[in-house]
């Protein structure tokens, strides 16, 4: 790739997820979303990048036999230098797990948590520039984070990336639209203490399907789970699901423009 593919920091640019079982969890999504794998960087232990028609989409890891950490996927946000990304979400209330550290000759990353503890990444590329297609079924086309209020969130993801945080007026709804160079690349969503008890914020990815209710009925036959079924909503039809191991993420058809 060329310098002109570089992603604009703060752009939501790879998403990973890391399991116990990687060849139980690589036939659920070649079933599901029709994934292909190829070896990838092995810095964190055996780790493998998803191909949707031999463009990459996704990483997915195995996580050593004793860790015992939430099954989640992780949004990577992209940025020109890690270390100093790293030292502005400290300097801003979050923490950094993770790194920063060198994927090999892919680029440096670093896990971190913003000040309420939802996790995401941090990804500064080098020969590796995320995820080469979105739109087509199979490939995440959107990421939300689901937290407890927006406007302190909102601060933070505003002062480490740069985002013009767009808030959507409503009475019903606590609701914001990070936007980079004017387009809108994700959304906060403030549920307050409708969180999930067992998982506080976090964020979720949103992957294209090409028909939201055969998905999810796929999704029930490889073993995961359905945790909210089909319904219609502004972005689409969407379905809340969660692989065999738990990682939870959004089936969406998107609506027609």
């Amino acid at each position: 790739m060329t310098e002109a593919t570089r992603r604009t920091p703060g752009t939501p640019c790879w998403v990973s997820l890391m399991v116990h079982g990687l060849d139980a969890t690589q036939e659920f999504y070649n079933a599901l979303f029709d994934w292909e794998f190829e070896p990838g960087p092995q810095h964190l232990g055996p780790y493998v990048r998803a191909l949707l028609g031999g463009k990459e989409v996704a990483g997915i890891g195995q996580l050593p036999p004793d860790r015992h950490l939430p099954i989640a996927w992780t949004p990577y946000l992209a940025t020109e230098d890690a270390h100093e990304t790293s030292e502005s979400i400290r300097c801003c209330g979050g923490t950094v797990a993770v790194g920063p550290l060198d994927a090999g000759e892919a680029g440096r990353l670093a896990i971190c948590s913003d000040p309420v503890g939802a996790v995401f990444g941090v990804w500064q590329a080098e020969a590796h520039h995320g995820t080469a297609t979105a739109g087509p079924p199979g490939t995440p086309v959107w990421n939300e984070l689901l937290t407890y209020e927006t406007s302190s969130v909102g601060k933070f993801y505003r002062t480490v990336f740069g985002y013009e945080v767009e808030p959507v007026v409503s009475a019903d709804h606590d609701y914001a639209t990070l936007l980079v160079d004017g387009s809108p690349v994700a959304s906060l969503h403030g549920v307050g203490n409708a969180l999930p008890r067992d998982r506080g914020p976090h964020w979720m990815t949103y992957f294209e399907v090409a028909d939201t209710d055969a998905a999810a009925r796929l999704v029930l036959q490889l073993g995961g789970h359905v945790l909210r079924p089909p319904r219609d909503a502004m972005a689409g039809r969407l379905a809340l699901v969660a692989d065999p191991e738990g990682a939870v993420f959004t089936l969406v058809r998107s609506a027609a423009p």
